[in-house]
């Protein structure tokens, strides 16, 4: 009888192991990008952090997305633990011209896209973790009809990453544990526009590059800990091609450089008592490095260049959570999230502003070793204008902007 127990329990561990592997090969497939945090960055690295706003994301270390957020907060997990999560995002974008009656002002740019995240985190001793990330970075698609107003500024905008982050953890002592890792990420990209007798061009490149991050945890007391984390910034060199629907005579291979920003984020996590947590963090994005999007042809002619002068980014971020039971936790989060680009800049490919996250969440633990997170939030964009000159006839209006998310997450230990 015993053996017949033990039998099934390696079955169903079997199967467990199974059903996220296919999950997780499904939903890297399954990927496409979209922006949800400022500029294009994706702050979407997790599906229990979404409820809280990513609210003290350095500091929390539930579990092992903290690779992501903070490498350092792997040591609080024991034993092995296996994250996958889905976060599913809708932002909307929608353009109204400055008198332009009748005329087709390009639909809604935004499209609904799926930001697959998994992680794996493994104690090795009782002071070392290693643990190994699969997420994307940074994502953008927006995409307008193809005989709108302002096609010759952009019809479609898309970029996708895929980025893996190996990791490691120490606990230095009882206070302190520190975490480093590696980034090795893939881009590919896709810039559309009518170009007039040409017709529409279409530029398409991919590069890979190395990145690293680290970060830090503190306990100030068993109630108290503070996080600290930081991502380096990642130079592109995109090498594609770029094709004229009506003219294949200029068609041809270009490149494009491009360099990701740095990040770092200092963030706070408070257990009031055995019902409340409160959390804070505060993060910085250094999106100045992106001041130029240069198309540029092997030969050393300039196919598209615009000026798009960002600055270096923060967003702040307060939540809280409820521990009802020991299987129901429900969660809460506020932001204020900064956007890179001035009205002065704005383009039609990234019509971004200043936007508030109001969230919600909550977890659900079946076993001892399972849980299920869950969350909800909508991010309240400010108008945008915009006067743009990059192309001509210049595209002046306002874009009214929002975006949903909807994220859900498993995790196993064993």
């Amino acid at each position: 009888m015993q053996s017949l127990i033990n039998n099934r329990e390696e079955m169903v561990m079997k199967f467990k192991r199974t059903d996220l592997c296919v999950f997780v090969a499904g939903a890297m497939l399954a990927m496409s990008g979209t922006a949800a945090a400022s500029g294009f960055a994706l702050i979407e690295q997790s599906g229990s952090g979404l409820g809280n706003a990513y609210a003290g994301g350095a500091a929390g270390a539930e579990d092992a997305s903290t690779i992501f957020f903070n490498p350092a907060g792997m040591s609080r997990l024991n034993g092995k633990q296996v994250v996958v999560a889905g976060n599913f995002i809708k932002p909307s974008a929608k353009f109204t011209g400055t008198g332009l009656p009748g005329t087709d002002m390009g639909g809604d740019a935004g499209s609904l896209a799926l930001v697959p995240n998994a992680y794996f985190a493994i104690e090795i001793n009782p002071a070392m973790r290693v643990g190994l990330g699969i997420n994307a970075p940074f994502g953008l698609q927006t995409e307008y009809d193809p005989l709108w107003v302002g096609r010759v500024h952009a019809i479609k905008s898309k970029i996708e990453t895929v980025n893996l982050n190996p990791s490691v953890a120490y606990q230095v002592n009882d206070a302190l544990s520190i975490g480093a890792g590696v980034n090795y990420q893939r881009i590919n990209g896709e810039l559309t526009s009518f170009a007039g007798v040409p017709g529409t061009s279409t530029v398409k490149g991919n590069d890979s590059a190395w990145g690293y991050n680290f970060g830090a945890l503190y306990n100030i007391s068993p109630q108290t800990r503070l996080g600290f984390s930081y991502r380096s910034a990642i130079d592109y060199t995109l090498t594609g091609d770029v094709a004229f629907s009506a003219a294949p005579a200029g068609n041809g291979p270009v490149t494009l450089a491009i360099k990701m920003p740095d990040s770092f984020s200092f963030s706070a996590f408070h257990k009031l008592d055995e019902k409340w947590d409160v959390m804070g963090d505060l993060s910085r994005t250094g999106w100045g490095t992106f001041q130029q999007l240069n198309v540029v042809r092997t030969t050393g002619a300039t196919l598209m260049s615009v000026q798009e002068n960002w600055k270096e980014t923060w967003r702040i971020s307060i939540g809280a959570n409820h521990h009802y039971s020991e299987q129901w936790t429900s969660r809460v989060g506020l932001a204020y999230d900064q956007a890179p680009v001035s009205d002065a800049f704005r383009t039609a490919r990234i019509p971004d502003n200043d936007r508030i996250w109001l969230a919600l969440g909550g977890q659900y633990k079946p076993s001892k070793e399972s849980a299920i997170d869950f969350g909800y939030a909508h991010l309240f964009v400010k108008d945008a204008s915009i006067n743009s000159t990059a192309a001509a006839p210049a595209l002046v209006g306002t874009y009214k902007n929002s975006v949903d998310i909807l994220s859900v997450q498993y995790t196993y230990s064993f």
